[in-house]
């Protein structure tokens, strides 16, 4: 509790004034909120060396003011990598079949879904997705009976559903 002793009344007093100054700079409340919160994130895990400075506001505020810079530049860089791609191809409209599939999806475990993924969507053998996943063949297997007979028990209930 000692290392902590003091933030909260910190952060309560500065947080409001903090949130005003970088408002203008980023020009949007949400990023102003996002890179003052990190900031205070940063501030807290260093508290015990901070709140001995004269002014650990002014801490708070240069690292706020720098991940409003650096996300200014970010954003920057990828506007131009979009300008310089183009426009997205046209996406055609999800068939209702493919709308059940992605639900169906979303119900297995993660590494099902992905076995599943990688093994039946992105074409890969076995010993692809085992490589990928960094597991061994014999899991994927079983990954991938495990995920077909889920997807089957889900598919068949939606298509119940849909009748």
């Amino acid at each position: 509790m000692a290392s902590t002793e003091g933030f909260e009344a910190f952060y309560a007093g500065t947080v409001g004034r903090l949130l005003g100054q970088l408002l203008p700079v980023t020009g949007d409340l949400h990023e102003a909120e996002e890179v003052v919160q990190e900031a205070f994130a940063r501030a807290s895990v260093r508290w015990t060396r901070l709140r001995d400075y004269d002014v650990p506001e002014a801490w708070v505020r240069r690292v706020a003011l720098n991940l409003a810079a650096d996300r200014s530049r970010k954003l920057r860089r990828q506007a131009r990598a979009l300008v310089r791609l183009g426009p997205p191809p046209q996406v055609p409209a999800a068939s209702a079949e493919a709308v059940a599939l992605l639900e169906a999806l979303r119900t297995l475990p993660m590494r099902q879904r992905q076995a599943i993924v990688l093994h039946h969507l992105v074409d890969l053998s076995i010993e692809e997705v085992a490589a990928t996943l960094g597991t061994r063949p014999g899991a994927v297997k079983g990954l991938l009976a495990r995920g077909r007979r889920a997807l089957a028990n889900q598919l068949s209930d939606s298509e119940e559903v849909l009748s």
